[in-house]
């Protein structure tokens, strides 16, 4: 993971990373006052029980499992393939999607259910105006 120092000039490539000047970068969530449900993601209505302005934010775990898996083998020119697409549901709520890297994109490799963890890089890319993003993947807890 990248040192908070080198983060600092880093855009978050999606408005739920949250890159604090002082500290380690996280994804937010949005946890209901009411019934406890937790989003990805600013919201003010809570989409499980509709209980509106009691949504809080909170920093999401960096830990969870595979819910869900695709290896893609066709992509935009440019994009590697094959990768895996993944969803992740991750502890104390939250779920995510993204990639799942470090692992081999075979069916036989990988397991629903499987731990994983977030892991924070720079993106392969940067924007037209040279700025550089952090993003988020996932990978297999050891």
């Amino acid at each position: 993971m990248p040192e908070a120092s080198e983060t600092a000039a880093l855009l978050p490539v999606v408005p739920f990373l949250k890159i604090p000047e002082n500290g380690d970068p996280y994804l937010e969530g949005y946890k209901c006052g009411e019934c406890g449900a937790v989003f990805l993601g600013e919201r003010d209505v809570c989409s499980s029980c509709s209980t509106q302005g009691k949504l809080a934010g909170q920093p999401l775990s960096n830990h969870g499992e595979l819910y869900v898996y695709s290896i893609v083998h066709r992509s935009f020119p440019g994009i590697e393939v094959p990768y895996v697409s993944a969803i992740v549901d991750l502890e104390g709520g939250g779920t995510v999607k993204g990639n799942l890297i470090n692992i081999e994109p075979d069916p036989e490799k990988i397991t629903m259910g499987m731990p994983i963890e977030v892991v924070y890089q720079t993106a392969p890319r940067k924007d037209a105006e040279g700025n550089e993003y952090l993003t988020y993947y996932f990978q297999p807890r050891s």
